[in-house]
């Protein structure tokens, strides 16, 4: 299949850049490699977004893991970092701390100290 693009003249440029390092045999090259990185970041993403709706629904993050391919499922912490969703819903049921907050007083050794300089 032929098939005939246009591309902006940074672009182009770029193509013809990636031929001329010798990585690549043709523009065509260029253009498929570009799709394949392409495609495998949408993968990515896809994979991502579906982690964190099942995270949203409390689903295990091991099951999660497990199923992202993951080695372990301290690599999947990060989706619950990323949920902030998830974060409101913990601080909404954090009640307000019962102790009013201090001001620091600093010890008595510090303050000579620092005046002293």
């Amino acid at each position: 299949m032929t098939l005939s693009v246009s591309l902006p003249a940074e672009l182009e440029s770029r193509v013809r850049a990636h031929v001329a390092s010798d990585l690549y045999g043709s523009a065509s090259e260029v253009i498929r490699e570009a799709l394949r990185l392409f495609e495998a970041h949408q993968s990515v993403q896809q994979s991502s977004i579906a982690a964190l709706n099942l995270l949203q629904s409390r689903a295990d993050p091991c099951e999660i893991a497990l199923w992202l391919g993951h080695e372990s499922p301290s690599t999947t912490h990060m989706y619950v970092e990323a949920d902030l969703a998830m974060k409101e819903r913990a601080l909404a049921r954090l009640g307000s701390p019962e102790t009013k907050p201090a001001r620091y007083r600093p010890p008595k050794a510090l303050m000579q100290f620092l005046q002293a300089l």
